[in-house]
């Protein structure tokens, strides 16, 4: 990545919160009355997981591609937030959270190293 700032663990500390309260909302939703609501959200947890984890790796080798997995990590944190933030349930509020906390140190980064 050009001109990566030397210090992005607060960068991967959010994207590994973030992976972490997607992993966590995708099983607690599982175990609520009605699974079949909450489907939309349980794809885009696990989706926004993958996308964060990944980001993560291309971020911590400097990756000149990272740029490009970052904004699609921007997105989904912010599709998998709007999902989340629409239950009422306590994990998926958490998982919402995290998503806005992860999308927005994304933002920055992306604007330090463009």
């Amino acid at each position: 990545m050009k001109n990566a700032p030397a210090d992005n663990r607060s960068l991967l500390d959010a994207l590994a919160r973030c992976v972490a309260a997607c992993e966590y909302c995708a099983d607690a939703c599982l175990h609520e009355d009605n699974v079949n609501m909450m489907v939309p959200c349980i794809r885009l947890d696990r989706d926004c997981a993958d996308i964060c984890r990944l980001t993560a790796a291309f971020v911590a080798r400097n990756s000149p591609h990272a740029p490009h997995v970052m904004k699609e990590c921007i997105e989904l944190c912010q599709k998998c937030h709007d999902e989340c933030a629409k239950h009422q349930h306590d994990h998926c509020q958490q998982c919402a959270q995290a998503c806005q906390e992860c999308l927005e140190a994304c933002r920055a980064y992306s604007e330090m190293v463009n």
